[in-house]
């Protein structure tokens, strides 16, 4: 049985508090089936977003963050999935949400770059308690 942490109690609290809370939207998210997620929060004509496609995208899912967080992507208006706790509604596009069963563990807001990005990821991803797997050789 786990615990609930203090990190995660606050943002459920605020999620169910706050006016600007995300918390319901589309379906089809299966939190049991996969807990831990990454969810990006774009927008049409996002040229962060559009580098992040070109740069990272391609090969994210077979990044050691893509398979312990295989990411999904939400427009900023939505609709969200069912089920989310957010510290707050994303204001900045590309915004990466890490989501512990639709809850919220950590967030990048904005674009930092190719050569940082993945590094920015791991550290939140390691403060939030989120095991990264190490890749084969």
């Amino acid at each position: 049985m786990s615990t609930v942490s203090r990190r995660k109690t606050l943002a459920i609290m605020a999620a169910a508090m706050m006016p600007g809370a995300v918390q319901a939207g589309q379906t089809g998210l299966n939190w049991n089936r996969q807990s831990l997620r990454l969810m990006m929060v774009s927008e049409a004509g996002c040229e962060f977003c559009r580098a992040w496609r070109a740069q990272i995208a391609p090969g994210f899912d077979r990044s050691r963050p893509g398979v312990a967080a295989p990411l999904f992507e939400v427009d900023m208006n939505g609709p969200y999935p069912d089920g989310l706790a957010l510290a707050g509604r994303p204001r900045v596009t590309p915004s990466f949400i890490l989501l512990d069963r639709g809850v919220e563990t950590g967030r990048i807001e904005g674009y930092v770059g190719a050569r940082d990005f993945y590094p920015v990821l791991e550290r939140m991803m390691t403060r939030a308690g989120a095991a990264v797997p190490r890749m084969g050789a």
